[in-house]
């Protein structure tokens, strides 16, 4: 039976780092700030934003959410994150997505200032990172590798498979994982429409799999001992469960079990850990930019 990779706990540790952080950057007069834009009332984003500023209130982070209605005109999302860019208070902006299909995410993206992109959706940050020079790490990839890290799965002379090639996981992560100095052997990026996609999943030491399909890795794709990052969430119907759905991962988790040497959990993985590393990217940009504050 595979080691469930417990992301709570790790965040949680996460959490006590940096708030330890955060009081010493306290006593210098800054307190980390962070802006979250939540456009509609999608059930999920309100959940998560909801996370969020729990997560920000238990560490420390001085966070406002700004609500504005679905039907707001770009122009106008566009001159707020402008607002915001010029406002001391915030060290980070998170534009929490979906967006409305009249809002570009492209020129949201574009225009947060990069200073302030705690996402590292920004190109110039997404360019950086390629050229091995970021500014932040994105979240899910970096959530992922503080995972494994801190589990005790060392990288050294594995072979990564990374099904999966989303600009929020797959591409980020996969440009992390080559980068001079890690220790990896091999990188291989693969998704759904790959052409014999069990025979490249089996070849993984460790597979992480960010596809937004549920179940679609199976334990006949997975290589014995392997270790399996999840980082999909997908709702299925369940007439059992309360609210009529459960969430379930992009890998059969309870089949995987019977193979892999370790497994996280959806939820309960890595999922935490995004929301963690979100967090950890506010306070780098405080100890980067901060400067004297008051609220």
């Amino acid at each position: 039976m595979a080691k469930l990779i417990d992301g709570s706990k790790i965040a949680n540790e996460i959490y006590a780092e940096l708030k330890v952080e955060i009081k010493q950057l306290g006593e210098e007069g800054i307190t980390p700030g962070l802006e979250v834009v939540l456009v509609g009332d999608d059930p999920a984003s309100l959940s998560y934003v909801s996370n969020k500023t729990r997560a920000c209130e238990q560490v420390g982070i001085y966070e406002e959410t700004t609500h504005l209605p679905g039907d707001i005109p770009e122009r106008e999302t566009l001159q707020l994150i402008d607002r915001v860019n010029n406002d001391s208070r915030f060290h980070g902006i998170l534009v929490q997505l979906p967006l409305p299909q009249h809002i570009s995410v492209e020129k949201v993206n574009k225009r947060i200032c990069p200073e302030k992109d705690v996402d590292v959706f920004h190109p110039v940050n997404m360019g950086k990172l390629v050229c091995g020079e970021p500014y932040l790490l994105p979240c899910t990839p970096h959530g992922i590798l503080q995972l494994l890290v801190r589990s005790g799965y060392s990288l050294e002379n594995k072979h990564i498979v990374i099904c999966g090639r989303s600009n929020i996981v797959g591409k980020p992560l996969a440009a992390m994982l080559t980068q001079r100095g890690m220790e990896t052997n091999a990188v291989t990026m693969c998704d759904t429409l790959t052409k014999d996609l069990a025979s490249i999943t089996r070849l993984a030491d460790i597979l992480i799999v960010a596809v937004g399909n549920p179940k679609v890795i199976t334990a006949d794709m997975v290589k014995p001992g392997a270790v399996v990052i999840d980082v999909g969430v997908n709702r299925v119907r369940d007439p059992m469960a309360k609210n009529g759905y459960r969430l379930v991962g992009d890998a059969d988790f309870e089949a995987i079990r019977e193979v892999a040497e370790a497994i996280t959990p959806v939820p309960g993985g890595v999922g935490p850990m995004t929301v963690a590393m979100l967090l950890y990217n506010v306070v780098a940009a405080a100890k980067k930019h901060g400067h004297s504050q008051q609220y």
